[in-house]
């Protein structure tokens, strides 16, 4: 049973790093993430990388 909760608490985890991830980035000011190279509409997948690979 303790397996099965860590893995929930993980999976809960690292779904709030990535919508928080994915706010930030979507929500850069343009000129800050023309700057650093990024593309707000690429928020959910640069997100989803930075978490899970």
């Amino acid at each position: 049973m303790k397996t099965l909760i860590n893995k929930l608490q993980t999976a809960l985890k690292n779904r709030a790093r990535y919508i928080a991830t994915r706010n930030e980035i979507a929500h850069l000011p343009l000129d800050v993430a023309l700057d650093l190279g990024l593309f707000r509409g690429d928020a959910d997948r640069i997100a989803q990388k930075a978490v899970w690979n």
